[in-house]
């Protein structure tokens, strides 16, 4: 299948295995990754909840490559009192039931709930949600990973740890961007598809 990055791949992008492998962890953000990111906006409801053209497939291909699949997202309207950690959780056990329906699977989901002046260690860029991951499944291994995210904070959480780096981005990244990214695709379905094509 042809490649569908937007920029080069790197050297480390090539870490990626080329064959179904039960030892790799695939790390995805929310927001801009898996579903539409509200303009301005929070998503609070399920009904609002719209997934990306082609992404319940994607993570259904890459699910069957990746032996953990976890989502790691900043959710400060939590903090901002827009919608309650109950309400998040039944938000994520939509988004997660939906892509079990397409044949996917998510394994877990950890969220930073806090205001970005809160002085947390879990809102990205901080690694704390990664680490509370690896704490949880100590068959995680950052070296056998990688970080798929759409915006900075993301590819410095995966860089941090030693991850590869995937950057989605409907055009081509900034210069502020582009150094922190190991590969850049337009959405996760070009991913899925050099991943698994290779």
């Amino acid at each position: 299948m042809p490649m569908k990055s937007l920029f080069h791949l790197t050297p480390a992008a090539h870490r990626l295995p080329a064959a179904p492998a039960p030892d790799w962890t695939l790390f995805l953000d929310r927001d801009g990754v898996i579903n539409h990111a509200g303009e301005g906006q929070y998503i609070t409801r399920p009904e609002d909840f719209v997934f990306l053209p082609g992404v319940p497939g994607a993570i259904a291909r890459l699910s069957q490559w990746f032996g953990r699949v976890i989502v790691i997202t900043n959710q400060q309207c939590v903090g901002k009192g827009l919608i309650s950690p109950e309400a998040l959780d039944l938000l994520h056990q939509y988004m997660t039931a939906s892509l079990t329906a397409a044949g996917g699977r998510i394994d877990r989901v950890y969220h930073c709930p806090h205001l970005a002046a809160a002085g947390c260690t879990c809102r990205k860029p901080l690694p704390g949600m990664v680490l509370q991951a690896a704490a949880d499944d100590p068959h995680i291994n950052f070296s056998k990973a990688v970080f798929v995210g759409d915006a900075l904070r993301d590819l410095q959480v995966g860089r941090s740890q030693g991850m590869v780096t995937v950057f989605i981005a409907p055009q081509v990244p900034d210069d502020e961007v582009r150094p922190w990214a190991d590969a850049v695709f337009a959405g996760l379905p070009e991913l899925a598809d050099w991943v698994t094509g290779r």
